[in-house]
């Protein structure tokens, strides 16, 4: 799928007014004329760019990729090779994505359709007016459900449970997770639990418990696996627990809880008590990972010493946390914040200050010694250099620090409002450059260069074949390189 022919015919309406050019013009290497129609290569990978009436109406072309926008009301993609296609629609009030047969439209994310083959190679179909209307169906009968919110329904595979149920909501909800049951009556007041060695009900917030038989069970390659048990009690919750994990197994581990006045957890590998939670002191010792760690006032206040963690934390003046994979720190948080994550072949740090304001990402490839880096500072400009070496520098950018990486915005906005675009290409070479949506443009390449000022008006090219100007789109000449290398002699 490409351009609608309606929308195609009014990109060619606009476009055949650079007709009322001299003919000279039409046709030339120079594609610029005035902020009414241009067209150029791009720099970053294969293909070309048309834009009409400066950044509002563009059209590109890369190789089985084709994208038009009218920003920023609306933008189309299709990628032929791969059979997907995205829509959107002042995005994001309106979206449309598809991928071969999968699909789905979604409107402010409360009216949205999805459809397409399940993993079992049934066709699905989903609909949704959240939260009041749910629907699927399915080539398996067993997947369809309808869900009309409160009155009754059925959802399967929603909302993090296996299976729902619902009559007049809230009154009665069942939930399926695995083999747990839950009946709720009254939500979340009452509830009754029960599933394979599993027994439980609440009644919150006052008192519930809950009690679990250790298992076996044998896995997906015939090995005997053990299921931990488990005893669980609250009263008057979140004050009082009383819990035992791991029954049945090498670590076994106890709760004890009385809020505010302490909290106390035991097991094999890890102990830790607290007392006048969450603003007293607590200490624990992590003998798995190998770390103290004490805190008073806990969390404003810490210190950890060991093998697995060491922090110095004086929140909100400053805090220092680092292990064998993540390292953390900051200053007058939020005014200095650092994060550094390396788990092989990956290494990626960022710094930031104040949230968003200012960001500057590096993600290192350490097998292939590549390296990612992204530079934001809100709203002023967003840099990327990527790991084929490729870079780019846009100025004005409102929306890009605060959601890196969505196509969806750098498609349908960041033409409008990039005031200043500079892109390189190391694999070949290609360079540009874009003042106010090309009133000045600059293309080079390893063999030649274009340059374009006020629109077109003014003019410059060189290449093999020579040298090329161009004022108020008349030629003014050109001059062989053999000619060059006569006068020059």
């Amino acid at each position: 799928m490409t351009m609608t022919p309606c929308l195609r015919l009014i990109f060619q309406v606009v476009v055949i007014g650079t007709a009322f050019l001299p003919p000279s013009v039409v046709g030339s290497s120079f594609d610029i004329f005035g902020p009414i129609y241009s067209r150029f290569s791009l720099t970053l990978e294969p293909g070309t760019r048309q834009e009409v009436a400066g950044p509002f109406f563009g059209l590109e072309q890369r190789g089985s990729e084709s994208e038009w926008t009218l920003s920023p009301l609306f933008s189309h993609r299709y990628d032929q090779g791969i059979d997907f296609e995205e829509f959107d629609f002042l995005y994001p009030i309106l979206t449309y994505d598809r991928f071969g047969d999968e699909k789905r439209v979604q409107f402010l994310q409360l009216l949205s359709f999805a459809g397409g083959q399940n993993q079992m190679g049934k066709i699905e179909s989903r609909f949704t007016i959240f939260p009041i209307y749910f629907q699927q169906r399915s080539g398996d009968p067993e997947l369809n459900y309808t869900a009309f919110l409160p009155f009754y329904g059925n959802l399967k595979n929603r909302f993090f449970r296996d299976e729902v149920h619902f009559v007049m909501f809230p009154l009665y909800v069942q939930t399926r997770k695995k083999d747990v049951i839950t009946d709720n009556y009254l939500l979340p007041f009452f509830d009754i639990r029960h599933g394979d060695g599993l027994r439980g009900w609440q009644f919150w917030p006052i008192v519930g418990m809950e009690h679990k038989e250790r298992m076996t069970r044998t896995n997906t390659f015939d090995e005997v696996q053990v299921v931990a048990g488990h005893e669980k009690l609250f009263v008057l919750w979140p004050f009082f627990f009383r819990n035992t994990l791991g029954i049945g197994t090498t670590n076994l581990q106890t709760q004890n809880v009385l809020l505010p006045f302490y909290s106390i957890q035991h097991s094999a590998a890890r102990d830790s008590t607290s007392y006048f939670w969450p603003l007293g002191f607590t200490k624990t010792v992590d003998r798995e990972k190998k770390y103290r760690e004490w805190g008073a006032p806990w969390p404003l206040v810490v210190f950890a010493r060991g093998e697995g963690k060491t922090v110095n934390r004086f929140w909100p003046l400053f805090g220092q946390a680092k292990n064998q994979y993540l390292e953390s720190d900051f200053y007058l948080w939020p005014v200095y914040k650092y994060n550094r994550a390396t788990a092989d072949p990956l290494d990626r740090e960022r710094t930031r200050i104040m949230f968003f304001l200012y960001s500057d990402l590096i993600e290192r490839n350490l097998q292939t010694h590549t390296a990612l880096r992204r530079v934001d500072l809100w709203p002023l400009f967003t840099s990327r250099h990527d790991h084929n070496g490729s870079e780019r520098l846009q100025i004005l950018a409102p929306l890009e620090p605060l959601l890196p990486n969505n196509k969806s915005i750098e498609r349908n906005y960041s033409p409008i409002w990039s005031i200043w675009r500079q892109e390189k290409n190391p694999k070949t070479g290609a360079a540009s450059q874009s003042l106010l949506w090309n009133l000045y443009r600059l293309e080079a390449k390893p063999e030649s260069k274009k340059c374009s000022l006020l629109f077109g008006l003014i003019q410059y090219q060189s290449d093999p074949d020579g040298r090329r100007w161009r004022l108020f789109y008349l030629p003014l000449g050109r001059q062989s390189r053999s000619a060059l290398g006569s006068v020059q002699r």
